[in-house]
């Protein structure tokens, strides 16, 4: 009984679409539908609404209430993943994060001028600036503070000219971080007259944390009449606090 029921119900759907021509054949079968008892053998499809209402308006409404639910749902989770991944641009490409300096020594005037040397560990005034985008470097003191947590990258040059072969090339520089040494850089011999050195270094600091170059007691920087002597640094990227 339930399948030639089934068989009705789609033989109706099929039927449904056709003109009046189905008659009484066509009300035989819906009312064959929509008095039967118990679970409609059609799968799940309203066959009442199929025969009452529109043509085909609802004997997938259920599924297609589904397939709708489920399309939404995914909607929102790519919705949500945008949004997230826009705040994330925006947090690594914000203002803040502009983060960037360099600056060298103002050149001198003569071969034999030289910066130093000192009784005690002097920061370098780097006051020649080129760059302080964020506003992180003091040329006054030398000294670049961080702005905001984060991994930055750090580089200095070195360079001295005492003149002539013969006479003392004897200079050392240190980076330093909150007052700690981390790298230096240093020459010490009679042979040259001229020597240059650099280095680089990635750091993570925290929001405050201090960075600059220091000349090490008793040694001197000479004859750097271009500005070879330099300082910079910038944000890597940023951390949380």
């Amino acid at each position: 009984m339930r399948t030639a029921v089934a068989v009705l119900c789609l033989v109706g759907v099929l039927f449904v679409s056709q003109n009046a021509e189905a008659g009484t054949t066509f009300e035989l079968m819906r009312q064959t539908a929509v008095t039967m008892t118990g679970e409609l053998p059609c799968g799940g499809w309203d066959c009442d609404c199929a025969f009452k209402r529109q043509r085909g308006c609802c004997c997938v409404a259920n599924d297609a209430f589904q397939l709708e639910e489920s399309v939404f749902m995914r909607l929102v989770g790519l919705w949500q993943g945008v949004s997230a991944l826009s705040s994330q641009i925006d947090e690594l490409t914000g203002p803040s994060n502009q983060v960037a300096f360099t600056a060298g020594m103002s050149p001198m005037s003569t071969g034999s001028q030289c910066f130093g040397p000192f009784t005690s560990h002097v920061p370098i005034s780097y006051t020649d600036v080129r760059l302080n985008q964020g506003f992180g470097y003091n040329p006054a003191l030398g000294t670049f503070t961080a702005p905001r947590t984060g991994v930055y990258s750090f580089s200095y040059s070195v360079y001295s000219n005492v003149g002539s072969a013969g006479q003392r090339l004897y200079h050392m520089v240190q980076l330093m971080r909150d007052g700690v040494p981390l790298v230096s850089t240093w020459e010490d011999n009679r042979e040259d007259s001229e020597d240059a050195g650099s280095q680089t270094v990635v750091l993570q600091l925290r929001r405050g944390s201090q960075v600059y170059v220091q000349l090490v007691f008793g040694r001197l920087l000479c004859g750097d009449t271009a500005g070879h002597n330099s300082f910079s640094g910038y944000l890597l990227y940023p951390l949380s606090d």
